[in-house]
C-alpha cells in the first residue's frame, strides 16, 4: 500500500477531477441546451420525416459517434462496477479503489462531452418556437433543471459524498479506522447495493425537460434512461429504510428548535 503522502494528493485529484466533470456536465446537460440557440438546418431545407433522415449520412454518421460516445460510458462505468474488477482494483490499488473507479467515470464522462457531435440536420421531436411557448416553456424547463439539479446535490450529501468520492475511505484508512462500508448496518448496505444511481428522477427530469429535443438529445435521454433504469433495483424493505431514515433526519434537524430559548 502506498504511504498517506501518496494515497492524499490522489484521492484530492480524483476529488478535484469529478468535481469539475460535474460542473461540466450540468453545462453540456442543462446551460446549453436551455440557453444555447436551437441548430438550425443549413439553407432553406424544409424539415425531413424521421425515415429520410437515418437514410441520410449527415445524420447516421454524427449518431452513430455519439452512440460509440454513450456505449463507452456506460461499459466503463459498469465493467468497473462488477465485482470481479473491483476486487482486482482493491488488490492492486488498495483503498484508492473508489478514488479510481470515480476518476475514470469522470474521464469517460469527459470524453463524452468533448467529442459529442451535434446532428444540426436531424428531425427534432419536438420544439418550442411560436409564441407564447417560445417564452414560457424555456423558463419552465429552467425551473425544473435548477431544483433537479439542487435536489441532486442534496441527496448526494445524504448519500455520504466523502464516501462516493473516495475520500472517505482513504481518510478512514490514514487514521487507521478501518473500512467506512464495515461501519454501515446491513440494512445500508443491502440499500447501496440496489441502488446505483441515487438521482435517477432527477437526472431523467434534465434529460428530457428540453425546449428542443433535437436527434442527438433524444439519443442522449434515451440511451441514458434505459440504462439508469436498469441499474435500479429497489424493493418494498429498501423503500421502508429509506423513510425510516428520512424520519430520523427529519426528527434530528427539528431537535434544536424544540430545546431552544421559548
Amino acid at each position: 500500500m502506498a504511504p498517506a503522502l501518496l494515497l492524499v494528493p490522489a484521492a484530492l485529484a480524483s476529488f478535484l477531477l469529478a468535481f469539475g466533470t460535474g460542473v461540466e456536465f450540468v453545462r453540456f446537460a442543462s446551460l446549453r441546451p436551455l440557453l444555447g440557440r436551437a441548430p438550425e438546418p443549413a439553407g432553406a431545407e424544409a424539415p425531413r420525416g424521421w425515415l429520410a433522415a437515418f437514410q441520410d449520412r449527415g445524420v447516421l454518421a454524427p449518431l452513430a459517434w455519439d452512440l460509440g460516445l454513450l456505449l463507452l460510458f456506460v461499459g466503463q462505468h459498469s465493467l468497473m462496477a462488477t465485482e470481479p474488477v473491483k476486487v482486482w482494483l482493491s488488490r492492486h490499488f488498495g483503498v484508492l479503489q473508489r478514488s479510481l473507479y470515480v476518476a475514470c467515470t469522470a474521464l469517460a464522462l469527459q470524453l463524452v462531452m468533448r467529442c459529442w457531435e451535434p446532428v444540426p440536420r436531424g428531425p427534432v421531436l419536438w420544439a418550442a418556437q411560436a409564441e407564447p411557448w417560445a417564452t414560457w416553456v424555456p423558463l419552465l424547463c429552467f425551473v425544473l433543471h435548477a431544483v433537479s439539479w439542487l435536489l441532486i446535490f442534496s441527496i448526494l450529501l445524504v448519500f455520504d459524498y466523502a464516501e462516493l468520492m473516495g475520500l472517505k475511505q482513504v481518510y478512514y484508512h490514514v487514521r487507521g479506522l478501518g473500512e467506512p462500508l464495515a461501519l454501515k448496518s446491513p440494512r445500508a448496505l443491502r440499500l447501496f447495493s440496489h441502488l446505483r444511481h441515487p438521482v435517477c428522477v432527477e437526472l431523467l427530469t434534465v434529460l428530457w425537460v428540453v425546449p428542443t429535443l433535437g436527434t442527438d438529445r433524444l439519443l442522449l435521454a434515451l440511451l441514458l434512461t434505459l440504462y439508469l433504469g436498469l441499474a435500479h433495483g429497489l424493493d418494498q424493505q429498501d423503500l421502508c429504510y429509506l423513510r425510516a431514515q428520512l424520519q430520523r433526519k427529519l426528527h434530528l434537524l427539528s431537535r434544536p428548535q424544540e430545546g431552544g430559548p421559548e
